[in-house]
């Protein structure tokens, strides 16, 4: 019995030892050569998206409307739209105001004071001091004069606020429009308690034959 056990076990198949870590890493040695180079291109595929995604997010940042301007102005360069306006007007210093702190945030409209000492004609399509007193102009940075209502839809279109004045594109609005402004335009000095234009003037003309604030030719 005991011999048949043994010739038994010696006819079963022996379990073979487990390889070691080194004897594997013989038999199946790593990958070298173009595999490397295979094997890090790969590598830096799959990295480059996030990359060029970084990139991507700095590169696609756009710069808001311009902020910080003083007073609403902008640089000469810079303007779309000219507007001329009275200074020593009260009612309009108010709309004037407002599209002021409006522009502060677009950097599309220059304002020119047209009762300053130092307006210039020449340098505003030639419209001097009692043309621009009229009515309200604007111009726009091809050399355009626009005026009446055309020229504060223009303005207020500028500033994010084109809405308000849209439905005077269209007749008969835009007729009636420009007919109210105009009585308002010619009445505005009695209106807002100044006096006539016409000595506004003559006091103005005085002031430009004053050698200085005391001595004048008589």
């Amino acid at each position: 019995m005991a011999s048949s056990l043994a010739r038994m076990g010696a006819a079963l198949p022996r379990a073979r030892p487990h390889a070691s870590a080194a004897a594997v890493a013989a038999r199946f040695p790593a990958p070298t050569g173009r595999w490397d180079s295979a094997a890090a291109a790969l590598g830096a595929s799959r990295r480059a998206p996030m990359y060029g995604f970084r990139c991507q997010v700095h590169s696609d940042v756009k710069v808001g409307p311009t902020s910080g301007l003083k007073d609403g102005e902008n640089s000469s360069e810079s303007w779309r739209i000219k507007m001329l306006y009275d200074g020593d007007c009260p009612l309009c210093m108010r709309e004037v105001n407002m599209l002021r702190e409006r522009n502060k945030s677009y950097g599309a409209i220059k304002f020119v004071d047209i009762s300053s000492k130092d307006y210039s004609p020449q340098d505003n399509q030639n419209l001097d001091y009692e043309t621009a007193m009229g009515r309200i102009h604007a111009i726009l940075s091809d050399g355009t004069v626009v005026t009446d209502v055309e020229a504060f839809r223009r303005l207020y279109e500028e500033v994010g606020l084109g809405w308000v004045y849209a439905v005077t594109k269209y007749e008969p609005v835009a007729t009636v429009a420009n007919a109210i402004y105009g009585v308002w335009a010619k009445y505005r000095m009695e209106i807002t308690g100044r006096p006539p234009l016409e000595e506004i003037l003559e006091s103005r003309k005085t002031a430009a034959e004053c050698k200085d604030d005391k001595v004048c030719k008589m």
